[in-house]
């Protein structure tokens, strides 16, 4: 069946049963970012952005995405022009071996959305649904803070 849908500001058409997963559908489209982790909604790896919520792809049907706005990883900023979120990752080295990234710069973006300038405990909660085995979170929690920072208008 064809299914209208918006990913990162497009409108698209795609080829789904309205019971399947939004992850397999988001990766069938070619949105790699969102990953496959524990398939049952505890790591976070797949998480985007649904009307600037995150949630779990891997837990929620194509069907329930209907009428809403979609933002994936590659939805936020480009190669040349970064995202602040993801800049920040980078040169807070919080990004390590990269699988849980993509899910915790959306949970990320979405708490910046909401709480331009949130506390430490703010930030540590936005992200505890997100799964790292490499790291001990504190990269990238000082990465969120100097994103906020940055869309805030500071440097």
């Amino acid at each position: 069946m064809l299914l209208p849908i918006e990913i990162n500001g497009q409108q698209k058409a795609v080829y789904a049963e309205p019971n399947e997963l939004l992850l397999d559908v988001l990766r069938n489209e070619g949105y790699f970012g969102v990953k496959r982790g524990c398939a049952d909604g505890n790591c976070g790896s797949c998480i985007v952005l649904i009307n600037d919520i995150p949630r779990k792809t891997c837990i929620m049907l194509i069907g329930q995405a209907h009428g809403k706005i979609i933002v994936t990883a590659e939805g936020l900023g480009t190669p040349d022009n970064p995202h602040p979120v993801h800049e920040m990752f980078v040169e807070e080295a919080g990004v390590q071996c990269g699988f849980c990234i993509p899910g915790m710069t959306l949970a990320a973006t979405a708490l910046l959305i909401k709480t331009p300038n949130p506390t430490k405990d703010q930030i540590e909660e936005s992200i505890e649904g997100n799964l790292c085995r490499c790291t001990g979170y504190i990269k990238q929690v000082t990465a969120i803070e100097r994103a906020a920072e940055i869309l805030r208008g500071g440097t």
